[in-house]
């Protein structure tokens, strides 16, 4: 079985900031990855890295985003189930001209957002998740920008994009991921249940929501909770916490200075830490004009 990609479009996704985050990875300081922790999955370019390029003795990931999660687990265990129900999704959509795409992509907005809530109600409907993933999988691929975005009441709200020819269903590289993911711990909850998996033995990634740069850019709900200052505190406790127990932790946020060169959140928040900054580029703004490159920051233990 070959190398597995993310299989997802996701924003804030580290693809394009691979190479610099292998840097910081604990091989490149003469150790060995034993135990990888990501407890932020989202679209899992770093986790499927090193999957790629580790022989692993435990991995841990999660997230709490309850439908992505439960994509993760359609994969390792369901992957035969979910290709059809995919590629007739693909087949649907790709005949279809123009107005009936967008009729195509509004009806099954509406019928995740009906199963989302049917299983928000009843978590242990096994049988719902290849259909949800299918959809999940569906609405990423052929949403505006694979932004996953959710209104107060939890129902996802992204528009349709203008992809002329989508890749819906990518078999090849499901069935390597349903591989990479075999044997792996795949949680749907908050980052700190990984306490009690990082020790340390573990390399521990962490990719929380970016703190927005100003009071404009937080303009993508990835949940209904958000993740103020105050949780970015807490986050920087967390890995205090497993980095006192030996743990070996690199982390990814935005930089503050982008916005203003005396912001000195995160420089405060990590003075016990070493901090990187890598250039990146900006896939998503609300203005078209401040698209472009900008400083991120990569925060290591090591």
């Amino acid at each position: 079985m070959g190398n597995a990609k993310p299989f997802l479009q996701w924003a804030g996704g580290k693809r394009q900031l691979l190479n610099e985050i292998r840097k910081c990875y604990p091989v490149e300081l003469g150790g060995r990855i034993n135990k990888y922790a990501e407890p932020f999955a989202g679209g899992g370019a770093v986790l499927f890295d090193v999957l790629n390029h580790h022989n692993l003795d435990e991995v841990y990931i999660s997230d709490i985003n309850q439908e992505l999660i439960y994509t993760y687990i359609t994969i390792r265990e369901c992957v035969d189930e979910l290709i059809p129900a995919l590629r007739e999704h693909e087949n649907k959509y790709l005949s279809a001209d123009a107005d009936e795409r967008k009729i195509i992509y509004y009806e099954n907005r509406d019928k995740f957002n009906k199963l989302k809530l049917d299983n928000d109600k009843s978590p242990e409907l096994a049988a719902l998740l290849p259909e949800l993933a299918a959809l999940f999988i569906f609405l990423n691929r052929t949403c505006f920008n694979g932004l996953y975005r959710v209104n107060t009441k939890g129902g996802f709200n992204v528009p349709q994009g203008s992809y002329r020819n989508p890749c819906i269903c990518d078999e090849a590289n499901l069935r390597a991921a349903s591989e990479k993911l075999r044997g792996a711990k795949i949680v749907c909850g908050d980052y700190k249940l990984a306490s009690d998996f990082i020790d340390n033995k573990t390399f521990a990634y962490f990719d929380p929501p970016y703190r927005p740069l100003s009071a404009t850019a937080n303009f993508t709900a990835y949940t209904q909770d958000g993740f103020d200052d105050t949780a970015q505190v807490e986050l920087a406790e967390f890995i205090d916490s497993v980095s006192e127990r030996g743990a070996y932790v690199v982390a990814s946020n935005s930089d503050p200075k982008n916005a203003d060169e005396f912001d000195e959140f995160f420089d405060r928040l990590y003075s016990r830490h070493n901090i990187i900054r890598v250039e990146a580029s900006r896939a998503i703004n609300s203005n078209g004009t401040k698209r472009g490159k900008v400083s991120e920051l990569l925060i290591t233990n090591g």
